[in-house]
């Protein structure tokens, strides 16, 4: 198993899930961070690695602390690390 593309799939999931909630559209949050809707699509499917800074971006733009960007259950026992 992937630990870099599982946990970014993970984070991705929870982007989805707050702007969902939230009634945004990907547009929304591209116009918000100036991030193409391409890349936002990228970002929430995990096919692509974000900054650090990315990260504070979507943090800010859904309105929610970092940490819950982080908040779902992983494994890491199931993951080795190169």
């Amino acid at each position: 198993m992937d630990i870099n593309k599982d946990f970014l799939k993970e984070i991705g999931k929870k982007i989805i899930e707050i702007r969902e909630k939230k009634g945004d559209k990907q547009s929304d949050l591209s116009f918000h961070t100036g991030l193409e809707v391409s890349e936002i699509s990228k970002y929430e499917q995990g096919k692509i690695n974000m900054t650090f800074k990315t990260f504070l971006k979507f943090a800010h733009v859904l309105d929610v602390h970092p940490k819950e960007l982080l908040d779902f259950e992983f494994d890491i026992k199931k993951h080795t690390i190169k």
